[in-house]
């Protein structure tokens, strides 16, 4: 008899083996994503102090993309991102996918955030 894993029980047993050896300095702060079905989230994060230094997610109100759940839309949030981050003259993060794989909207959401001139 087979045991059916919920997607999201092992996306977070990912997620907890990918947070053990990536950590946000305060040199280098950690680029963390989240999706959902029908939004995608970014935070950049100071893991020694607990902050949110800079989010973007296309629940913001400078969004304008009309569908918030396809590779277009996470590209956007990867710049916008990026975009904030460099005013707050964050230029390098290391990159937390959360778990997912890298594919899809995730990678468009880094490939944004690269574009936008963030170094990972």
């Amino acid at each position: 008899m087979l045991k059916k894993v919920d997607s999201n029980v092992a996306r977070c047993k990912r997620h907890e083996r990918i947070r053990s050896k990536v950590f946000g300095t305060n040199e280098r702060p950690r680029l963390n994503v989240y999706k959902s079905k029908s939004n995608i989230y970014a935070q950049i994060i100071n893991d020694e102090e607990g902050i949110t230094l800079v989010s973007s997610s296309t629940l913001d109100k400078s969004f304008s993309a009309p569908n918030g759940s396809n590779k277009e839309a996470a590209q956007i949030v990867g710049k916008n991102l990026a975009e904030v981050a460099i005013k707050k003259n964050i230029k390098t993060v290391v990159f937390d996918r959360g778990g997912y794989l890298y594919h899809g909207r995730v990678k468009s959401l880094a490939e944004g955030a690269r574009e936008g001139g963030l170094v990972f």
